[in-house]
């Protein structure tokens, strides 16, 4: 998968910016505020409409403007998409090849988009709902079908926590919720189990080619039951035993949105017992693993590393240089690093910041 180009209008500092990207690595530089993050943030924008940076729509558009814009050609193959997004205050509309996308599930088949950033070397230390967003993330791009179970189990979630926050629950009903509940999670708890299988078969090796040293890395997945031939049986009485504390806090206890997962480092909790440096690789290697799990070459992901060489060492600079040379293509930011064969595109700082 190639980007060919980007045109954002009104898009945060960036009134009027029109780039060209190649295959391999496209380095992004410019002084502090010339932004360089907006636009790996648009690039980032094509495949889930939705920033990384976790704000709404309305604040991606320019002060000064009632709508943002993106427009990008993208390449699969020999297949060309061209792709608009028209953001407004009242909301977005998605334009592929002139026809109009609803649902996400399927701009994500259109546009895949690899991300770290800096906040990542604390996903090991942050808040679980972090590591599910990886799952859930990597998982719908690679299964749209995936999307589409989340989604349905989200909102049988909302609906029976509205039921526990009522003065007078139903209990039929919240009993229907619940099997709806338990029914939609069956095949989450799946794909989560089988996408953190592949990833421990694969992490290893990008480990030690980002680092030089054969450690011990093992990603574990605990769902709050294991999908056996017992599985509707089991969470059925899972959900049964948490009822009272349900009853008493209004809110759904436990499920797929409460699952974690954690990653060990010579059999010790990296998020508890590892470096910043060692969280910082492992949670790199992690991020660009899902690469490796497509096999047709046209639709492996693009690569975006926001903000990332100037915390690494020399060697551990070099050795990741030289690993992102076997991807398509990748898009790094930075404020003055040089790559040999790079394309290199230098922002100039605006005098418009938003």
């Amino acid at each position: 998968m190639i980007v060919k180009n980007l045109s954002v209008h009104n898009f945060r500092n960036h009134l009027t910016r029109d780039l060209e990207f190649t295959p391999g690595i496209n380095l992004i530089t410019g002084a502090n505020a010339s932004g360089k993050t907006n636009i790996v943030e648009a690039i980032y924008y094509l495949s889930l409409a939705r920033s990384f940076r976790g704000v709404e729509d309305e604040d991606i558009i320019n002060r000064k403007s009632e709508y943002a814009q993106i427009d990008s050609t993208v390449y699969e193959g020999s297949i060309k998409r061209n792709i608009r997004i028209l953001i407004t205050k009242k909301g977005r509309s998605v334009l592929v090849n002139g026809k109009k996308v609803s649902k996400l599930s399927d701009l994500a088949k259109c546009v895949n988009v690899l991300l770290f950033e800096p906040k990542d070397v604390m996903l090991f230390r942050g808040s679980p709902k972090e590591r599910r967003n990886f799952l859930d993330i990597n998982l719908s791009k690679q299964f749209p079908i995936y999307l589409e179970y989340i989604s349905r189990y989200e909102k049988v979630l909302r609906q029976r926590n509205e039921i526990l926050k009522s003065q007078k629950v139903d209990e039929k009903l919240l009993e229907s919720t619940t099997e709806l509940l338990v029914k939609y999670a069956g095949p989450i708890i799946n794909y989560r189990a089988m996408f953190v299988k592949d990833i421990n078969d694969i992490l290893i090796k990008i480990t030690h080619a980002l680092t030089g040293a054969r450690d011990k890395i093992e990603i574990a997945y605990r769902p709050f039951v294991a999908n056996t031939s017992d599985y509707q049986k089991e969470a059925l009485e899972a959900f049964n035993r948490s009822l009272e504390n349900d009853l008493k806090h209004k809110a759904t206890s436990i499920g797929i949105h409460r699952e974690d997962i954690s990653v060990s480092l010579n059999g010790r909790e990296i998020g508890t017992y590892g470096s910043q440096g060692e969280n910082r690789l492992v949670a790199l290697a992690l991020k660009l693993s899902p690469y490796f799990l497509i096999n047709d070459q046209d639709k492996k992901p693009v690569v975006v590393l926001d903000d990332v060489m100037s915390e690494l060492d020399k060697t551990h600079r070099e050795q990741l240089i030289k690993f992102l040379r076997k991807f398509e293509q990748v898009f790094i930011t930075d404020t003055k690093l040089e790559i040999d064969g790079a394309t290199r595109i230098e922002l100039q700082k605006t005098k418009e910041v938003f």
